[in-house]
């Protein structure tokens, strides 16, 4: 009796339609279907966390008719388990011809070549698009339970998080929305996860950063960002302020969705960070700050949320000695989910010894730099020394206001607005930019 034939077919199948059965289907008729499932890391390199985990996702492809059993796709490309199971046929949708997929195509079909084996390329199922249904499903990917788990579960799965200033309902949709395609790596480059900055929100209220603006006004902020995205957020809570207010503030933030706050251990009024020792810098009893960490972490009602202890040591001109000495504390009596380390200086020599001596303290715990004065610094370079969230914590802001200042003053300047139509969007386009779901 002649063998059967094997058939390789590659899917990450979030979400199951007709046009993936389709080619399961016809993968069947040339023989017995194996069925790559990319792993949850696979999938974040090219789009967004799938909802279900790799588990789930392979046992459901797997109880399909036709498959014979499902193996571990670890990256986009198919070479390793080509290599290792040499099937006599991969099949693939016909839509990968260009596009961030194009060089995976392309070296499936050489690795083919080395021992006879062919690619049968499926026509397109027309009328089925996944990201239209992922579109349909954004309000499940909205809820807060999904929501706030979101950045816990990139912290497993991705090597860092890349993380945007979000300060209103738009600038949330353009973190939400902006992304690169990398066809050489076949990797899809986008933000995260949003950062809503105390510095940012109230500076777009006009009002100076030195917690004047109350939860309830940055909530309303939130809730704007929230209604038209779906990427986890992280708070700046400033200083949490009192410990008794602290517990219930982080009751409302997780009942919200949020992800994670991240509060600073300094004490009485606040002055931006970025001021250094120009301005005072009075740092909390570390003993204090503590108890106000573990009071907000005794208030969670899920695991999913996160708290962050900021350390401004190194602002204050303390050192990395009393850096290290904090963060120690934080998270041993705080119970704190991670650190920030918060610098000033532009070589950054400071923030990359102080990560060399907390790795060696503690390998694990996640750490969150905010690169604003040492921006010469890739991320690659960022994670590698030891850090896992980077935030870009006020690029949309500042690079919205001398755009918007240099309009107003051309108009000034021309006593009417065609001189800047060059700059701005059409009205058309400004309609476009917020989807309307009536």
């Amino acid at each position: 009796m002649e063998k059967r034939k094997t058939v390789y077919i590659a899917m990450s199948a979030d979400i199951i339609h007709s046009g993936h059965i389709n080619v399961i289907n016809e993968g069947a008729k040339l023989g017995d279907v194996v069925i790559g499932v990319l792993t949850d890391e696979a999938v974040a390199t090219y789009k967004r966390l799938p909802l279900l985990d790799y588990e789930t996702r392979a046992n459901i492809l797997g109880s399909i008719k036709g498959v014979v059993g499902t193996v571990r796709q670890e990256t986009l490309s198919y070479a390793n388990n080509i290599r290792r199971l040499r099937p006599d046929y991969v099949v693939h949708g016909d839509d990968w011809a260009s596009g961030v997929q194009s060089n995976i195509r392309r070296e499936v079909i050489e690795l083919l070549a080395e021992y006879g084996g062919r690619l049968v390329e499926i026509p397109y199922t027309q009328g089925v698009s996944t990201s239209q249904l992922e579109e349909s499903l954004n309000s499940i990917h909205n809820t807060p339970d999904v929501r706030r788990a979101k950045l816990r579960r990139m912290l497993k799965i991705k090597p860092w998080i890349r993380v945007m200033e979000a300060s209103n309902g738009l600038s949330g949709l353009i973190v939400e929305k902006t992304r690169i395609e990398d066809a050489e790596t076949a990797t899809v480059r986008e933000f995260d996860a949003m950062w809503v900055s105390s510095l940012c929100d109230s500076t777009f209220k006009g009002k100076p950063d030195i917690e004047l603006v109350d939860l309830t006004s940055r909530i309303n902020t939130i809730n704007e960002i929230m209604e038209v995205t779906s990427k986890p957020i992280i708070l700046d809570g400033d200083t949490g302020g009192k410990l008794e207010h602290f517990f219930f503030n982080v009751r409302t933030l997780e009942r919200l969705g949020v992800s994670a706050v991240i509060i600073e251990d300094k004490t009485g009024l606040k002055q931006n960070s970025l001021f250094g020792t120009e301005a005072k810098q009075v740092l909390d009893d570390p003993h204090e700050f503590a108890a106000k960490l573990r009071a907000g972490k005794q208030a969670q009602q899920t695991r999913d949320f996160m708290i962050f202890a900021r350390l401004e040591s190194l602002i204050a001109g303390m050192g990395i000695d009393d850096a290290m000495e904090r963060a120690k504390i934080y998270l041993e009596e705080g119970g704190a989910d991670g650190i920030m380390i918060h610098s000033r200086e532009k070589d950054g020599s400071e923030i990359f010894e102080f990560l060399r001596r907390f790795r060696a303290y503690s390998p694990e715990v996640p750490v969150i730099l905010v690169p604003t004065s040492y921006n010469q610094f890739t991320e690659e370079e960022l994670h590698a020394a030891g850090a896992n969230i980077i935030i870009y914590a006020n690029h949309l802001l500042r690079s919205a206001y001398p755009a918007m200042a240099s309009t107003a003053r051309k108009i000034l300047e021309c006593s009417r607005s065609k001189e800047v139509d060059d700059v701005c969007l059409s009205i058309k386009e400004v309609l476009s930019l917020i989807p309307n779901k009536n």
